[in-house]
This record gives C-alpha cells, sequence and structure tokens, in this order.
C-alpha cells in the first residue's frame, strides 16, 4: 500500500510539501515555505522521513529547509542547476537526483518540467506509484519540459485553475504594454526573468537587467544540457546585448529586476523609484498577500500581465491524459479552483482531501 499525504499546497497556494510512504521508505517531496504570508507545511506529527526530493529551487518549494531537523535530518536530492543556484548549505550540498534511480530502496525517476532552471516532475514507485508535476510549464522553449509518465495516482500543478489564455497570448498583450520604456518589470530570477528578458530583447526593445538575473543566466550556460535546442546560443545573445541595471540607473527602456513582489531584489529599491516617477510596473506572476505588488495593483497603481509559468487550460488536459491517473491531487489550487476543475474535467476522479492511499 501507498499513502500520500498533503502537508502543504493542498487547497492553497503553497508551501510546496507532499509525504509519500511507499511502505518501505518515507520520502518527502518539496519543503517550501510561503508564498503568502509565510506559510510553512504541518510537520507536527510526521517522525522522521528518509529523503526530501526537491522539484526545484523557489522558495515554496524549499523554503522550510531549515527545518530538516525536526524529521530526522535526512538527506536532501536536487539537480545540478538547483544545487548550483542555490543560496543555502541544505540545498547547495543536496545529493543528485537522478533520471532515474533508487532512492532509500524506492524507484525514483524524474523529466524535465519547463518552469525554471533545473525544475523537474518525479514519478515514485514506477506505474503503480504516484507521479508529482512539481510546478510545471510548457514554457517558451528556454527551460524545456518533457511529459509527465503513468501513474496510479498524480499530484498535478493546477496553480492557475483552468486558466483559458495560452502564454502566446499573454506575451502579445506584456508587448502591447511593455513599449520602449521606461517600464519595470520584476520578476524571479531563476525563473521567467531570462525568458522574458529575452523575448522582449527579441521583439527589438531595449533592454537591461539586474546582476542577479545576469548571474543566473551565466550558470545556467554551463549547464547547457538543462536548456532547449537554442538555449545557449539565446542566453548568449541575452548577456551580450542586455543592459545592466543597478540601483542608480536611469529610469529608461524596459528594466527586468529579480524580486517578483518588490519585496526582494533590485526591485525592492526601484519599485519605489518607478512609482515615483510615474513608470509603469508590470507583474507577471502571483501577487503574494502583503507584498507592495499586492497592494500597488489593487491600487491601481500598478498593472498585472501574467505570464504562464503553470498550466493552463490546455496543458492540464494534456498531463491528465499523459498520466492517465486513477486519481488527481489538485496542488496549489484554491477550494474555488478545484471546483472550477471539477466542472472543467468532470470525468477525473479529484481528490477531496489531500490524503490518499491506494
Amino acid at each position: 500500500m501507498m499513502r500520500v499525504q498533503a502537508l502543504g499546497g493542498f487547497d492553497a497556494k503553497g508551501p510546496a510539501c507532499f509525504m509519500v510512504d511507499t511502505g518501505r521508505a518515507r520520502l518527502l517531496l518539496d519543503m517550501g515555505k510561503g508564498p503568502d504570508a509565510g506559510r510553512r507545511p504541518d510537520l507536527s506529527g510526521i517522525g522522521r522521513v528518509d529523503a526530501v526530493l526537491i522539484s526545484h529551487g523557489h522558495a515554496d518549494h524549499v523554503g522550510s529547509l531549515d527545518l530538516l531537523d525536526r524529521i530526522g535530518s535526512p538527506p536532501v536530492y536536487a539537480t545540478a542547476p538547483t544545487r548550483a543556484l542555490a543560496e543555502t548549505p541544505a540545498l547547495r550540498d543536496a545529493q543528485d537526483l537522478p533520471i532515474r534511480g533508487d532512492i532509500a530502496g524506492v524507484s525514483v525517476e524524474t523529466g524535465l518540467a519547463g518552469h525554471a532552471p533545473g525544475a523537474v516532475w518525479m514519478r515514485v514507485g514506477g506505474p503503480g506509484g504516484l507521479v508529482y508535476s512539481g510546478d510545471y510549464a510548457e514554457g517558451t522553449g528556454l527551460f524545456p519540459s518533457a511529459a509527465l509518465p503513468r501513474a496510479h495516482t498524480a499530484i498535478l500543478d493546477c496553480s492557475y485553475g483552468v486558466e483559458p489564455d495560452h502564454l502566446t497570448t499573454q506575451i502579445a498583450a506584456l508587448m502591447q504594454l511593455a513599449v520602449d520604456g521606461p517600464c519595470l518589470l520584476p520578476a524571479p530570477p531563476a525563473g521567467r526573468g531570462l525568458e522574458i528578458a529575452l523575448a522582449l530583447l527579441d521583439s527589438g526593445r531595449r533592454v537591461s537587467i539586474c546582476d542577479q538575473i545576469r548571474q543566473v543566466g551565466k550558470v545556467m550556460l554551463s549547464h547547457g544540457d538543462w536548456l532547449g535546442s537554442t538555449g545557449v546560443s539565446d542566453l548568449d545573445r541575452l548577456l551580450n546585448n542586455a543592459g545592466r541595471l543597478e540601483p542608480d540607473s536611469p529610469m529608461q527602456g524596459i528594466m527586468v529586476a529579480a524580486g517578483a513582489n518588490c519585496g526582494s531584489g533590485l526591485s525592492e529599491k526601484l519599485g519605489p523609484r518607478a512609482l515615483s516617477a510615474g513608470v509603469p510596473i508590470i507583474f507577471t506572476g502571483h501577487l503574494s498577500q502583503g507584498s507592495p505588488a499586492y497592494d500597488w495593483v489593487r491600487e491601481g497603481r500598478a498593472t498585472q500581465v501574467r505570464w504562464n509559468v503553470h498550466p493552463d487550460r490546455a496543458t492540464l488536459e494534456t498531463l491528465l491524459s499523459q498520466t492517465a491517473a486513477k486519481i488527481v491531487i489538485p496542488a496549489f489550487a484554491t477550494a474555488a479552483h478545484r471546483q472550477s476543475l471539477s466542472a472543467a474535467f468532470p470525468a477525473v476522479s479529484w481528490a477531496a482531501q489531500g490524503d490518499i492511499s491506494w
């Protein structure tokens, strides 16, 4: 018998943390924090864990690794790019998460998830086990994705519910708003920041990027096998042609700065400057509650134009078909999103709770 428990990431946007008990070993899939109000997974009473498997390095998937001692200080596994970009020793010193291998006596397989540098999906226990999409996106090709395998149970990224817009539609909308500038685009450095900057550069805009985003690009050049077919040349072009964005840089052109919600990175300093100067600010991701982005968009002082880094409806339909799962746990979906998912895909057996055994 296998069992999966959502210790976070069910009925809410994060934090990602799923316990899988195969009967032979107990594995934790991700160990995140946030993204809203610094939420932590519920680790109370779960006891010792044999290993922690990390899908990618974003805080809502790794931000609670400082609590490893509460679960017996198990080994952590992550991909090479995730380790190379890590800011904490627990992740930087993690063991390699294999494409196909054995962890704590359990079969584990991984594949590209497209969402961020080094992001992967995982299958635990083979076709009769569990597949976890992690955060999944088809992307623009810089960070490619691979088809999910079949499994009895699936934990799928349902962050957007049944979002109808494809990324190409969203890119077109962004291009209409982000004229040649000045315009500030806060973004996660290890994620859509590089993709957004590259798309705008290729459209003929004047683009500048902060040092944090530039450093991610340099790291990924040394992990070219994790990029799409033209990824290395694309990153070379971006790094050679994008301007350098610094705290005292003039407000000009398209400025892509680290810090998705203007609460961290260079965008934390540039956001207030842009507001005071009347420079448009466009947010492209989740607006974390309590963040400057959340308040500014609600107040009409900034704009949100989504850039998909999670499945839209068509992508989710494809994932459901690929996994052919008998039961699906809708990860990172609110209660309202779960209702819309049930209505859109009535033939799917959606889990009503985050604790499933089979």
